[in-house]
């Protein structure tokens, strides 16, 4: 009956910017958009829905209540670091491999928590 995610949303106070900067440099494309809302798609199928905000944003930490990052997979860590670095993006810390795993987390042009990691291991 439940098949799992479809998608998760992100309210911007900016919508197409941020979808365009998903574009950009997570290499993700806009497949559906509608009424200032913006679907992108990562090419393993995945998604986010960007919204319009309202109001004020709360603190974004890695342990504040919510949701906290969005995991971006990649199958060559040291070439999509590159090209993140090639394109100014904050990282919040240096590359660190943590149970075989290859991470560096990083923040959107809207200042929303990512990680880019590549598993030694696919998760079961």
């Amino acid at each position: 009956m439940f098949q799992g995610l479809e998608h998760t949303a992100i309210a911007s106070p900016n919508p197409k910017r941020l979808a365009d900067w998903y574009v950009e440099h997570l290499e993700f494309r806009i497949n559906f958009e509608y009424a200032g809302n913006y679907f992108v798609k990562a090419s393993n199928g995945s998604m986010l829905e960007i919204i319009p905000s309202e109001g004020e944003a709360g603190p974004n930490e890695m342990k504040t209540p919510g949701i906290r990052h969005f995991a971006i997979a990649s199958d060559d860590f040291d070439a999509a670091y590159a090209f993140l670095q090639s394109k100014n993006v904050t990282f919040t810390g240096e590359p660190f491999t943590n149970q075989g795993n290859k991470l560096v987390f990083f923040k959107d042009a809207d200042g929303n928590l990512c990680h880019l990691i590549q598993r030694e291991t696919p998760l079961p």
